[in-house]
């Protein structure tokens, strides 16, 4: 019933704003990680290309060069709200909106009535099972919206026919099942495709890697982010975007708020701090990939895990990698919702501990979120690492009776710097 009733706001959004999603060339982007990066990327790209863009995502609302951090905690708006974005996007003369999807948004009908035209899945693995069912629900979800995109009415934007577009990462292994439905064309990126990465180097002077013969370099971190990057180059191609305005654009980019964030001011204590936003064990794990670039004296690892059930069986292998990758961990709260946030602690914890930690002398569980970061910086020593993970650029912490306590963990640790220069 409560999904019905989503559905209904999904429609009177759309009759209420004028249906501004016909007169806009909408990108969808969906897939188990990578997600908002992507968004992120594809916006300077196309930016660079000459186009007006306006985007939603979990890091931000972006319309023609204003962006608001997501300060909702909720990726796919609800309520006609992005009908409201599509609508200011539109008046604002934007030609492209771009448009974070998730499975939970379509589950709950959030994608109805916005008219795709292009649908992009960065990967695809076991993620947010406890809220779907099962894997199969949760890779049902995503069919569902590539189906929606495919059968969606097909429009005329400056006297030119849109086609319905799938654009679809090779090295997922059921890629045929999304690229089963009546698009007008098909594209693959990654491995053995038409756009693949070959001879990546990914080090301190960032990303390096060839297309074709063209060579391409990004002043950013994480070799994960070559994905990102051949996703939103494969978008381009099939926009008619040449090699040399892409390849441009590529050296350009700027990473994303909350993904692999150093905190400058850390750097006059002789130390670093890196935010990141990665809150499942594959991203941790590409996060450490980044870790062993720089090559610090010491990591000292913030984290946690998130409540309202959301995968329970995550919270142990954060723990674990945290505790076999750092040398010293603060497990602490995140985002408990209804739950009792000392026992989600409990349940990173264990995973600490089974990695060898021993509490009270490298693994700490400390409920406060500021004073775990704040216990990090003051044990922090020159040469060390800081990694703070789990929230990003998230604009706060939900707790109990959905409610929302205002949070930012790049303004906290900001705090304890300067607490501990005073």
């Amino acid at each position: 019933m409560r999904n019905m009733l989503h559905l209904f706001y999904a429609w009177w959004g759309a009759v209420k704003y004028g249906h501004p999603s016909d007169e806009l060339l909408v990108i969808g982007v969906t897939g188990t990680s990578g997600k908002s990066t992507t968004v992120y990327f594809l916006c300077q790209l196309l930016e660079a290309a000459g186009y007006t863009v306006g985007a939603l995502s979990t890091i931000e609302f972006y319309v023609a060069g204003k962006s608001k951090l997501n300060d909702r905690k909720m990726t796919m708006l609800g309520k006609m709200e992005i009908q409201r974005y599509l609508r200011e996007m539109l008046d604002a003369g934007c030609d492209v909106a771009i448009i974070e999807t998730t499975s939970e948004g379509a589950v709950q009908h959030r994608h109805r009535f916005i008219n795709y035209d292009t649908i992009v899945l960065t990967n695809l693995y076991p993620e947010h099972i406890e809220s779907h069912g099962s894997f199969e629900k949760y890779k049902a979800a995503k069919l569902g919206i590539f189906e929606f995109v495919a059968k969606s009415r097909r429009k005329i934007l400056d006297g030119k026919k849109i086609k319905k577009t799938a654009i679809v990462n090779k090295e997922v292994k059921e890629r045929g099942e999304f690229l089963r439905y009546p698009f007008d064309e098909r594209h693959q990126f990654g491995a053995k495709s038409n756009v693949e990465a070959k001879d990546i180097v990914a080090d301190n002077a960032g990303l390096r890697f060839r297309i074709y013969e063209r060579e391409f370099h990004a002043s950013l971190y994480g070799r994960h982010n070559v994905t990102n990057i051949l996703a939103v180059v494969a978008v381009a191609r099939s926009l008619g975007i040449s090699w040399d305005a892409i390849q441009e654009a590529v050296s350009r980019f700027r990473g994303a708020p909350g993904r692999i964030e150093f905190i400058k001011e850390a750097e006059q204590h002789g130390f670093q701090v890196i935010v990141d936003y990665a809150f499942e064990p594959v991203a941790l794990g590409a996060l450490y990939d980044v870790v062993a670039l720089i090559q610090p004296k010491r990591v000292i690892h913030v984290c946690g895990s998130t409540g309202g059930g959301r995968d329970k069986a995550r919270r142990k292998l954060i723990g674990k990698i945290a505790g076999e990758k750092a040398d010293i961990v603060m497990v602490t709260n995140e985002d408990p919702y209804d739950e009792d946030p000392m026992a989600i602690i409990h349940d990173v914890s264990a995973g600490a501990q089974e990695a060898g930690k021993k509490l009270g002398e490298n693994l700490f569980e400390i409920l406060d979120r500021k004073e775990a970061i704040a216990k990090a910086i003051s044990l922090a020593e020159a040469g060390d690492l800081v990694l703070v993970t789990g929230k990003g650029s998230e604009q706060g912490i939900m707790i109990a009776g959905g409610k929302m306590v205002e949070w930012d963990d790049r303004v906290a640790v900001l705090a304890c710097l300067l607490s501990q220069q005073k």
